[in-house]
Protein backbone atom coordinates (compact mmCIF):
# COMPACT_ATOMS: atom_id res chain seq x y z
CA UNK A 1 0.00 0.00 0.00
CA UNK A 2 1.01 3.47 -0.81
CA UNK A 3 0.16 6.39 1.53
CA UNK A 4 0.50 9.72 -0.24
CA UNK A 5 3.26 12.24 2.51
CA UNK A 6 0.23 14.29 4.18
CA UNK A 7 -2.81 12.62 2.53
CA UNK A 8 -5.44 10.89 4.20
CA UNK A 9 -6.99 8.50 1.74
CA UNK A 10 -4.54 5.32 1.24
CA UNK A 11 -3.98 4.48 -2.96
CA UNK A 12 -4.00 0.55 -2.82
CA UNK A 13 -2.06 -0.96 -5.30
CA UNK A 14 -2.99 -3.80 -6.88
CA UNK A 15 -2.35 -5.59 -10.33
CA UNK A 16 -5.86 -7.00 -12.45
CA UNK A 17 -5.77 -7.86 -15.93
CA UNK A 18 -7.82 -6.09 -18.50
CA UNK A 19 -7.65 -7.46 -22.38
CA UNK A 20 -5.23 -10.12 -21.25
CA UNK A 21 -2.61 -7.59 -20.10
CA UNK A 22 -1.73 -6.96 -16.25
CA UNK A 23 -2.65 -3.67 -15.34
CA UNK A 24 -1.53 -2.08 -12.03
CA UNK A 25 -3.98 0.38 -10.66
CA UNK A 26 -5.41 2.08 -7.62
CA UNK A 27 -9.06 2.13 -6.47
CA UNK A 28 -11.50 3.87 -4.18
CA UNK A 29 -14.81 5.28 -3.41
CA UNK A 30 -16.81 2.73 -5.01
CA UNK A 31 -20.52 3.43 -4.56
CA UNK A 32 -20.62 6.96 -5.72
CA UNK A 33 -22.69 7.71 -8.62
CA UNK A 34 -19.93 9.24 -11.09
CA UNK A 35 -16.81 6.84 -12.03
CA UNK A 36 -13.18 8.35 -12.74
CA UNK A 37 -10.91 6.79 -14.63
CA UNK A 38 -7.32 8.42 -14.39
CA UNK A 39 -4.62 7.05 -16.66
CA UNK A 40 -0.97 7.70 -15.77
CA UNK A 41 0.91 10.58 -17.93
CA UNK A 42 4.45 10.19 -19.00
CA UNK A 43 6.70 9.98 -17.63
CA UNK A 44 5.19 9.23 -14.63
CA UNK A 45 3.05 6.43 -13.24
CA UNK A 46 -0.55 6.50 -11.69
CA UNK A 47 0.85 8.27 -8.58
CA UNK A 48 0.64 11.22 -10.19
CA UNK A 49 -2.66 11.84 -8.93
CA UNK A 50 -1.62 11.09 -5.33
CA UNK A 51 -2.06 14.87 -4.01
CA UNK A 52 -5.87 14.67 -5.00
CA UNK A 53 -6.76 11.20 -4.20
CA UNK A 54 -7.90 11.54 -0.78
CA UNK A 55 -10.50 14.99 -2.13
CA UNK A 56 -11.73 13.58 -5.06
CA UNK A 57 -12.72 10.04 -3.22
CA UNK A 58 -14.98 12.27 -0.94
CA UNK A 59 -17.57 12.49 -4.06
CA UNK A 60 -16.60 10.09 -6.72
CA UNK A 61 -15.41 6.64 -7.95
CA UNK A 62 -11.76 6.72 -8.41
CA UNK A 63 -9.71 4.24 -10.74
CA UNK A 64 -6.30 4.90 -11.41
CA UNK A 65 -4.09 2.91 -13.85
CA UNK A 66 -1.20 2.51 -15.31
CA UNK A 67 -1.41 2.07 -19.02
CA UNK A 68 -0.12 -0.74 -20.28
CA UNK A 69 3.68 -0.11 -21.20
CA UNK A 70 3.54 2.99 -18.51
CA UNK A 71 4.11 2.93 -15.01
CA UNK A 72 4.27 -0.65 -13.73
CA UNK A 73 1.63 -1.93 -16.40
CA UNK A 74 2.61 -4.73 -18.42
CA UNK A 75 3.57 -3.78 -21.84
CA UNK A 76 2.09 -4.99 -24.82
CA UNK A 77 3.92 -3.19 -27.57
CA UNK A 78 1.38 -3.72 -30.08
CA UNK A 79 -0.71 -1.28 -27.70
CA UNK A 80 1.54 1.26 -27.79
CA UNK A 81 -0.52 4.26 -30.41
CA UNK A 82 -3.38 6.16 -29.49
CA UNK A 83 -5.93 4.57 -31.78
CA UNK A 84 -4.88 0.83 -29.89
CA UNK A 85 -4.85 2.09 -26.30
CA UNK A 86 -7.99 3.71 -27.17
CA UNK A 87 -9.64 0.63 -27.72
CA UNK A 88 -8.05 -0.78 -24.41
CA UNK A 89 -9.07 1.31 -22.46
CA UNK A 90 -12.89 0.83 -24.00
CA UNK A 91 -12.25 -3.00 -23.22
CA UNK A 92 -10.85 -2.08 -19.97
CA UNK A 93 -14.62 -0.49 -19.17
CA UNK A 94 -16.32 -3.67 -20.47
CA UNK A 95 -14.08 -6.46 -18.68
CA UNK A 96 -14.25 -4.48 -15.42
CA UNK A 97 -18.20 -3.36 -15.78
CA UNK A 98 -17.67 0.02 -14.99
CA UNK A 99 -20.77 1.17 -17.62
CA UNK A 100 -20.06 4.92 -19.15
CA UNK A 101 -17.32 6.61 -17.35
CA UNK A 102 -15.27 10.12 -16.82
CA UNK A 103 -11.15 9.41 -18.33
CA UNK A 104 -9.48 11.94 -16.80
CA UNK A 105 -6.61 11.46 -19.17
CA UNK A 106 -3.62 13.79 -19.43
CA UNK A 107 -0.32 13.86 -21.31
CA UNK A 108 -0.68 11.00 -23.37
CA UNK A 109 -3.72 9.45 -22.26
CA UNK A 110 -4.80 12.45 -24.17
CA UNK A 111 -5.11 10.76 -27.54
CA UNK A 112 -5.86 7.32 -26.42
CA UNK A 113 -8.91 8.75 -24.95
CA UNK A 114 -10.31 11.16 -27.73
CA UNK A 115 -10.05 7.84 -29.76
CA UNK A 116 -12.26 6.17 -27.17
CA UNK A 117 -14.74 8.51 -27.26
CA UNK A 118 -14.88 8.90 -31.00
CA UNK A 119 -14.88 4.94 -31.03
CA UNK A 120 -17.64 4.23 -28.40
CA UNK A 121 -19.46 7.42 -27.35
CA UNK A 122 -21.89 5.52 -25.24
CA UNK A 123 -18.94 4.25 -22.66
CA UNK A 124 -17.34 7.51 -22.16
CA UNK A 125 -19.69 10.15 -20.04
CA UNK A 126 -16.78 12.84 -20.48
CA UNK A 127 -13.25 13.67 -20.56
CA UNK A 128 -11.05 15.35 -19.13
CA UNK A 129 -7.63 15.97 -21.07
CA UNK A 130 -4.73 18.01 -21.73
CA UNK A 131 -0.59 18.40 -21.79
CA UNK A 132 -0.87 15.59 -24.45
CA UNK A 133 0.81 16.18 -28.16
CA UNK A 134 -2.28 16.44 -30.60
CA UNK A 135 -1.71 19.39 -33.11
CA UNK A 136 -1.13 18.73 -36.62
CA UNK A 137 0.65 19.75 -37.80
CA UNK A 138 2.64 18.56 -34.80
CA UNK A 139 3.26 21.30 -32.28
CA UNK A 140 6.07 19.45 -29.33
CA UNK A 141 9.60 20.98 -27.84
CA UNK A 142 11.95 20.38 -25.98
CA UNK A 143 13.48 16.55 -25.48
CA UNK A 144 9.65 14.86 -26.45
CA UNK A 145 10.98 16.65 -29.41
CA UNK A 146 13.87 15.13 -30.00
CA UNK A 147 12.70 11.70 -28.71
CA UNK A 148 9.81 11.61 -31.55
CA UNK A 149 12.22 13.01 -34.27
CA UNK A 150 14.98 11.11 -33.75
CA UNK A 151 15.54 8.61 -36.54
CA UNK A 152 15.62 5.66 -34.24
CA UNK A 153 16.13 5.30 -30.67
CA UNK A 154 19.31 3.43 -30.02
CA UNK A 155 21.28 6.72 -28.29
CA UNK A 156 18.85 6.72 -25.99
CA UNK A 157 18.98 3.29 -25.14
CA UNK A 158 22.41 3.87 -24.67
CA UNK A 159 21.58 6.20 -21.64
CA UNK A 160 20.40 4.95 -18.31
CA UNK A 161 16.56 6.11 -18.24
CA UNK A 162 18.02 7.49 -14.43
CA UNK A 163 19.99 10.15 -16.01
CA UNK A 164 17.36 11.33 -18.26
CA UNK A 165 14.18 11.30 -15.93
CA UNK A 166 15.81 11.82 -12.52
CA UNK A 167 17.10 15.58 -13.70
CA UNK A 168 13.07 16.14 -15.09
CA UNK A 169 11.51 14.73 -11.19
CA UNK A 170 14.37 17.23 -9.35
CA UNK A 171 12.75 19.87 -12.15
CA UNK A 172 9.84 19.80 -11.29
CA UNK A 173 8.16 23.35 -10.10
CA UNK A 174 7.00 23.31 -7.00
CA UNK A 175 9.54 21.27 -5.36
CA UNK A 176 10.90 17.13 -6.69
CA UNK A 177 7.97 14.65 -5.56
CA UNK A 178 8.96 12.17 -2.38
CA UNK A 179 11.35 10.33 -2.46
CA UNK A 180 9.40 7.21 -2.12
CA UNK A 181 7.52 8.54 -5.21
CA UNK A 182 10.43 9.74 -6.67
CA UNK A 183 11.59 5.80 -6.88
CA UNK A 184 8.13 4.40 -8.02
CA UNK A 185 8.54 6.54 -11.15
CA UNK A 186 12.51 5.79 -11.79
CA UNK A 187 11.10 2.43 -11.05
CA UNK A 188 8.68 2.39 -14.22
CA UNK A 189 10.92 3.46 -16.32
CA UNK A 190 14.26 1.13 -15.32
CA UNK A 191 16.01 -1.31 -17.84
CA UNK A 192 14.19 -0.53 -21.46
CA UNK A 193 10.85 0.25 -20.35
CA UNK A 194 11.68 4.48 -20.88
CA UNK A 195 12.92 3.78 -24.42
CA UNK A 196 10.02 1.22 -25.33
CA UNK A 197 7.36 3.50 -23.79
CA UNK A 198 8.40 6.22 -26.36
CA UNK A 199 7.69 4.33 -28.75
CA UNK A 200 4.01 5.67 -28.54
CA UNK A 201 4.77 9.30 -28.68
CA UNK A 202 6.72 8.36 -31.83
CA UNK A 203 3.26 7.40 -34.03
CA UNK A 204 2.33 10.68 -33.42
CA UNK A 205 3.66 12.12 -36.95
CA UNK A 206 1.06 9.10 -38.30
CA UNK A 207 -1.95 8.92 -35.56
CA UNK A 208 -2.49 12.42 -34.84
CA UNK A 209 -3.77 13.26 -38.40
CA UNK A 210 -6.20 10.77 -38.39
CA UNK A 211 -7.39 11.44 -34.67
CA UNK A 212 -7.37 15.00 -35.86
CA UNK A 213 -10.32 14.34 -38.70
CA UNK A 214 -12.35 12.93 -36.15
CA UNK A 215 -12.36 15.40 -33.43
CA UNK A 216 -15.81 17.17 -34.66
CA UNK A 217 -17.45 14.50 -34.81
CA UNK A 218 -16.96 13.95 -30.96
CA UNK A 219 -19.99 14.80 -28.79
CA UNK A 220 -18.28 14.26 -25.23
CA UNK A 221 -17.94 16.66 -23.04
CA UNK A 222 -14.52 17.65 -22.80
CA UNK A 223 -12.58 19.52 -20.27
CA UNK A 224 -9.13 20.70 -21.14
CA UNK A 225 -6.69 21.55 -18.29
CA UNK A 226 -3.24 22.11 -18.42
CA UNK A 227 -0.13 24.41 -17.35
CA UNK A 228 -0.27 27.59 -19.61
CA UNK A 229 3.74 27.81 -19.43
CA UNK A 230 3.96 24.05 -20.69
CA UNK A 231 7.91 23.89 -22.82
CA UNK A 232 7.04 20.51 -24.14
CA UNK A 233 3.21 20.67 -25.34
CA UNK A 234 2.85 24.28 -25.43
CA UNK A 235 -0.67 25.66 -25.80
CA UNK A 236 -1.17 25.27 -29.52
CA UNK A 237 -2.08 21.96 -28.85
CA UNK A 238 -4.61 22.75 -26.82
CA UNK A 239 -6.01 26.05 -28.62
CA UNK A 240 -6.31 22.68 -31.26
CA UNK A 241 -8.39 20.63 -29.60
CA UNK A 242 -10.55 23.46 -28.18
CA UNK A 243 -11.41 24.89 -31.26
CA UNK A 244 -12.49 21.23 -32.84
CA UNK A 245 -14.71 19.68 -30.40
CA UNK A 246 -17.72 20.32 -30.02
CA UNK A 247 -18.65 20.45 -26.80
CA UNK A 248 -15.51 22.07 -24.64
CA UNK A 249 -13.91 23.82 -22.00
CA UNK A 250 -10.60 25.06 -21.49
CA UNK A 251 -9.07 25.85 -18.26
CA UNK A 252 -5.12 27.21 -18.18
CA UNK A 253 -2.78 26.60 -15.04
CA UNK A 254 -0.20 28.86 -13.72
CA UNK A 255 1.97 26.06 -13.84
CA UNK A 256 4.30 24.05 -16.53
CA UNK A 257 4.22 20.29 -17.89
CA UNK A 258 3.23 18.38 -14.52
CA UNK A 259 0.26 20.82 -13.63
CA UNK A 260 -1.35 17.94 -11.26
CA UNK A 261 1.93 17.61 -9.65
CA UNK A 262 2.73 22.03 -9.44
CA UNK A 263 -0.66 23.27 -8.62
CA UNK A 264 -2.80 20.11 -6.98
CA UNK A 265 -5.09 22.65 -5.54
CA UNK A 266 -6.24 24.31 -8.48
CA UNK A 267 -6.08 21.03 -10.86
CA UNK A 268 -8.19 19.43 -8.07
CA UNK A 269 -10.98 22.68 -8.18
CA UNK A 270 -10.96 22.13 -12.08
CA UNK A 271 -11.92 18.04 -11.70
CA UNK A 272 -14.42 18.45 -9.17
CA UNK A 273 -16.42 21.40 -10.27
CA UNK A 274 -16.19 19.17 -13.82
CA UNK A 275 -17.03 15.66 -12.45
CA UNK A 276 -20.01 17.06 -9.77
CA UNK A 277 -21.91 18.97 -12.89
CA UNK A 278 -19.80 21.17 -15.42
CA UNK A 279 -19.88 17.93 -17.63
CA UNK A 280 -23.62 18.57 -17.97
CA UNK A 281 -23.54 21.86 -18.98
CA UNK A 282 -22.10 20.86 -22.01
CA UNK A 283 -23.43 17.63 -22.97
Amino acid sequence: MFVAKGGRMAMELEIREADGVKIRFAEAGQGASETAILTSPWPESLLAFRKIWDRLVEQFHLIAIDLPGFGQSERQLDLLSPPAMGEFLLQLVREWDLGPVHFVAQDVGTSAALWAAARSPSAVRSLVVGGGGIAVPLQVGGSLKDIIEAPDMEGFRQIDSKEILGPTYDAMAGGPPSPDVRDDYLESYAGDRFVESARYVRTYPTELPNLAEKLPSIETPVQIVCGRDDPLVPMANQEFLHERLPHSRMDLLPAGHFAWEEVPDLYGDVLTRWLSAGYRELA
